[in-house]
């Protein structure tokens, strides 16, 4: 990974520094927004970033999600331009996982890459007796401690996620 990244959980004084990563990175605001609709509603469980010398290089944000069974949706992650490709996002990734397994949340949702989220146990298989807008073989499950307390039912990203 790059130079000796501090990673730790988001704070205030973060904010603006994360939505200004945000918006360069998707290069639009709608990411940004999503996260701060997130905090704002209570449902952002968890923001980490990744930091060198005291400037925000990357991060990731966890959300509660409606399930049948406690939660949480994986996303935005983001990574500043001249970082990337360095495993910025991979150890942000890990140590976030590893962060609310000790939570003990059963499960986490993604829609991304299979390839780059099967390297965490990301299965598409997993999530598909789901119900979902995001449905299909992007969309992936987590079983965090184990099995999923179910295989079946509806799951959704957190209102917030209706604005994007």
């Amino acid at each position: 990974m790059t130079r000796s990244a501090n990673l730790r959980e988001e704070t205030p004084h973060d904010h603006p520094e994360i939505t200004d990563l945000l918006r360069a990175a998707f290069h639009r605001s709608g990411e940004a927004d999503l996260v701060k609709a997130l905090r704002k509603a209570g449902d952002l469980v968890f923001g980490g970033v990744a930091a060198i010398d005291g400037d925000i290089i990357g991060y990731v944000a966890l959300s509660r999600m409606r399930a049948p069974f406690p939660a949480l949706g994986l996303g935005p992650i983001a990574v500043a331009a001249t970082h990337r490709q360095k495993g910025v996002a991979s150890t942000l990734l890990h140590w976030s996982l590893a962060h609310v397994q000790k939570d003990q949340w059963p499960a986490i949702f993604v829609l991304g890459d299979g390839a780059f989220y099967g390297r965490f146990g990301f299965r598409p298989e997993l999530a598909v007796g789901f119900s979902s807008p995001y449905a299909g073989p992007c969309f992936q499950a987590l079983a965090v401690n184990g099995e999923l307390p179910a295989k079946e039912g509806q799951v959704d990203y957190a209102p917030a996620f209706d604005q994007l």
